[in-house]
């Protein structure tokens, strides 16, 4: 099922790196190209949860889809969240949280996949939290500026994405508790 339509959405948020990375090395307006990797950005976030929705509505889920979908996300994300430390809109920090935890878990889940215990890392309401505040912070941190003349998106992005760092420690720590059992098991 390399060629289902949930599969080339999910593709298409690995595409669109690039894209939102390139725009500020564009000859554009700083606001043009803020508002361009913004919308670019909300449009292939709304991508995980679509293809997700195609997959199960149109029976076409997959193990390589659902290897893809989360490589896409992380990727997504990570890209987006060094464009924002490159341009000081965010603390570098933050950005070493998250990409570290997500490496972290990455690779406890395919050892705790390689061992039979998948079922204890697997994905919690923390983590889907986390990936709640990460995708409201990054647009609004990329757009930088005052959405609808009220809100100061550089800060409400940044209050959100320390908030979703916190929770980015918080389930980490939460899938270390839930896997220790099998690390104990496995390292004696």
């Amino acid at each position: 099922m390399f060629f289902t339509l949930p599969t080339i959405l999910t593709w298409t948020r690995i595409v669109a790196i690039p894209l939102i990375v390139g725009v500020f090395y564009l000859p554009l307006d700083l606001r043009a190209a803020n508002l361009a990797a913004t919308v670019m950005f909300i449009v292939f976030a709304f991508t995980d949860w679509l293809d997700g929705y195609l997959a199960r509505r149109l029976n076409q889920t997959s193990a390589f889809g659902a290897f893809l979908d989360p490589v896409a996300d992380k990727f997504l994300v990570c890209a987006a969240l060094l464009v924002l430390v490159h341009l000081q809109r965010t603390d570098v920090f933050v950005a070493l949280i998250i990409i570290g935890r997500e490496i972290a878990i990455t690779a406890l889940r395919e050892w705790m996949a390689k061992i039979g215990a998948s079922k204890s890392v697997a994905v919690h309401m923390l983590g889907k939290l986390k990936t709640t505040f990460q995708m409201v912070a990054i647009p609004f941190l990329l757009y930088d500026g005052r959405l609808l003349g009220l809100i100061a998106t550089r800060w409400w992005g940044n209050a959100l994405i320390w908030v979703a760092a916190v929770l980015t420690v918080w389930s980490m720590a939460y899938y270390l508790q839930k896997s220790l059992p099998e690390i104990r098991a496995r390292v004696r």
